[in-house]
């Protein structure tokens, strides 16, 4: 007797909930790291994402999790958040606000404070300078209590919950440096530290402010992408009656009317009305796109022409606008193997500091210097040693990139992405849609007569066929007008047949085999036959940029589900190697190939059957016209009909993970220069201040090069 193996029964999916919080105290890879990897350790919550950028936390979570319980969570953790009920509130714009209105006042009192110390270096002595050091505390000890607050309450939420963070040595220094600088003042010391206090804050916040600003150059993006749909839109009724309705509630099959001039507040189908839409913010392309009934239509575009009426297919957060805008968002937020090494850097970065700042202190009293002297030089390593630099290094880079390359057309999904696509060295290109536009366009048209174009334009105008849509538009581009028909009549699967004076007339399918056209129409007027085949024409750039990789030192090759012999034309247009009849599986065992034999492979496709392959290659690209499945396994989308943005963004990755690695060098080497000087007694609380600032000042201004990476 045949026996049957028990297969185990599928667990039950568990519903879960994402609940979006505002945490305003996330400034680092080390904040980001902290939340990450805790939260999931919470029963009930499955994930947490951050995106630093906008200071948001989403958490996925146990529908059984109150909002008081994911707060307690985070505050565990030292963080301080708040649900976040309107999802369009930018909470980092309001944190930025204060940081600049802190900066402000921590550079206006800098500069005074530098004024009276000038004196004091000058050779002030006795009464004269105490009364400069008694003024330059009542301008720094405000100053400082202020200006220091970003700083003193995510120290303080750390050390409350048991942990440290990076503001503490910096929240110990600030408040050490402070007090020595009162305890010399009043008891009549020659040096007070206040400008070296002073100046540590206004660096600090001016570090936070230009990382605030690059991310905020990311928000501004998408939130001026999201402003291109309209408000609202005129919606028809049942009844045939006409009312002014809001973007949010518009719903799939309502029936908008788009007069010319206005934005389309949704996605649609044109029903009826003969336009041009500038669709410039979605392809890059300054031409406007003629759009007929049956066309699809993206929220955004501007109707530049005649009224429309187009029917609803999607709307709000599901439009593709929306979708552009969430992937733009999520840009820079990645996991690459450079943000972990920075965020392990960071995670032993406050003990170690604590260490070492103890054990220079303990040093230096075993050597006699007294406590005075010891307490300044541990002050000195305190703060001298801070990994901001480090902890920048990374996403500072990514995020300038991924703003840079999003202006040119190219969406980055995750900025670990661009690690990965600077790795690659060979492109694995599909044909149809990618290397080509995906739009059939009709060949011999010229061997037809006047007459016989004026009835093939009369045929093809009766029917929404993707092959008569091309032979219109192609007869319509040549000034043909369409003949007037009798009967016409489409028979769906086999073609259109109508009578032209008398003269049975059709466009359809042919009657003899195909061998030389993937594609083709058979025109017949009377007895005469005339076979159209068409062909998919090439992206006008493929060439140079199929070039221009392999002058980046890349291997090229196209692998397609086409026929081989289909495939001669295009690979010798391109100059590449083209592989044919390939289905799915057969270009997931080409990748499995490449990869054997050590290639990182970049592969760019964009139908259904190349979403596996997307999925498996080193890294991954698919145009704005590719299907749901393949943009979503692609780590980048490009806009537009032009191949260029490949390799844009591999010149673009490339150049951002040598920036990542001079912002490492950089940080590092500062570290190996200015750490042993500090503990050597050679820098003062002041200079210790300036280095570390300015260390961190020099990661952002580097990363800031990336502005042009795209150009």
């Amino acid at each position: 007797m045949a026996t049957r193996a028990l297969l185990p029964e599928p667990a039950p999916q568990v519903e879960t909930r994402e609940s979006l919080l505002a945490v305003p105290g996330i400034h680092c890879a080390g904040c980001i790291s902290k939340i990450e990897n805790g939260l999931p350790k919470v029963i009930g919550i499955e994930s947490a994402r951050v995106n630093m950028g906008a200071k948001r936390v989403a958490i996925r979570h146990d529908p059984a999790l109150s909002p008081p319980d994911l707060k307690a969570a985070l505050t565990r953790l030292g963080f301080e958040a708040e649900m976040l009920a309107d999802p369009g509130l930018d909470v980092a714009a309001a944190e930025n606000r204060a940081l600049l209105r802190a900066l402000a006042v921590a550079g206006f009192a800098a500069m005074n404070i530098m004024l009276l110390s000038v004196s004091v270096w000058s050779g002030a002595e006795g009464a004269t300078r105490q009364m400069f050091h008694w003024l330059s505390a009542l301008i720094a000890l405000p100053t400082i209590a202020y200006a220091g607050m970003p700083f003193f309450r995510s120290a303080w939420a750390a050390l409350r919950q048991g942990h440290t963070n990076m503001d503490v040595p910096i929240s110990i220094g600030v408040l050490l440096t402070s007090g020595m600088s009162l305890y010399e003042t009043a008891t009549g010391g020659a040096h007070a530290w206040f400008d070296g206090a002073v100046m540590l804050l206004f660096f600090l916040l001016a570090g936070r402010c230009l990382d605030g600003l690059m991310r905020g150059r990311a928000r501004a993006g998408v939130a001026a992408l999201l402003k291109q749909t309209a408000p609202g839109a005129l919606v028809l009724d049942e009844a045939g009656q006409s009312r002014w309705t809001q973007a949010e509630t518009l719903r799939a099959g309502t029936r908008m009317l788009v007069a010319a001039g206005e934005r389309l507040a949704a996605d649609g189908r044109v029903l009826s009305g003969d336009s041009s839409l500038d669709i410039s913010f979605l392809t890059g392309e300054s031409t406007p796109v003629r759009v007929r009934a049956g066309d699809t239509v993206q929220a955004g575009a501007l109707n530049v022409a005649g009224p429309l009426t187009v029917e609803v297919t999607a709307s709000g957060t599901d439009t593709v606008i929306a979708d552009i805008a969430r992937l733009m968002e999520e840009a820079g937020q990645g996991k690459s193997r450079y943000v972990r090494l920075a965020d392990r850097a960071a995670g032993w970065y406050a003990p170690c500091v604590h260490l070492l700042a103890g054990l220079s202190f303990a040093g230096w009293m075993i050597a006699g210097a007294g406590m005075h002297q010891s307490l300044l030089i541990a002050v000195a390593v305190l703060l001298i040693t801070c990994p901001c630099a480090l902890g920048l290094a990374v996403p500072a880079a990514q995020i300038v990139a991924c703003s840079a390359l999003m202006r040119q057309g190219v969406l980055v999904k995750d900025g670990s992405a661009l690690e990965r696509l600077a790795d690659v060295t060979e492109v694995v290109f599909d044909k149809t849609g990618t290397l080509t536009l995906g739009r059939p366009i009709p060949r011999h048209l010229d061997r037809l007569d006047a007459e016989d174009r004026s009835v093939l334009l009369a045929l093809a105008q009766a029917s929404r066929h993707p092959l008569s849509m091309a032979l219109r538009q192609a007869l319509e581009a040549e000034g043909v007008r369409a003949a007037s028909l009798d009967a016409i009549r489409e028979m769906p699967g086999k073609g259109l047949f109508a009578d032209h004076e008398g003269v049975p007339v059709s466009l359809a399918r042919p009657v003899s085999p195909i061998t030389l056209f993937e594609l083709a129409s058979e025109y017949r007027r009377g007895a005469e036959a005339h076979l159209l085949p068409f062909t998919d024409a090439l992206r006008p750039d493929t060439a140079e940029t199929l070039g221009a990789l392999r002058g980046a030192g890349l291997r090229t090759l196209v692998a397609s589900g086409d026929r081989p012999d289909a495939l001669e034309e295009i690979a010798r247009a391109t100059g590449t190697t083209a592989i044919g009849g390939l289905r799915p599986t057969g270009k997931l065992a080409l990748l499995d190939r490449l990869k054997a034999q050590g290639q990182k492979v970049l592969m760019v496709g964009d139908g259904l059957n190349d979403a596996p392959a997307l999925a498996a290659g080193h890294a991954s690209m698919a145009p704005a016209s590719a299907s749901d499945a393949s943009q979503l396994a692609a780590d980048i989308v490009f806009l537009g009909d032009r191949l260029t943005p490949v390799a844009i963004a591999l010149r673009a990755a490339r150049r951002t993970i040598r920036v990542v690695k001079q912002n490492f060098a950089l940080a590092i080497c500062y570290n190996i220069l200015a750490v042993p000087l500090a503990i050597a007694g050679k820098v003062t609380p002041l200079v210790a201040a300036v280095a570390m600032s300015l260390s961190s000042l020099i990661v952002v201004v580097n990363a800031l090069r990336l502005n042009d990476s795209a150009k």
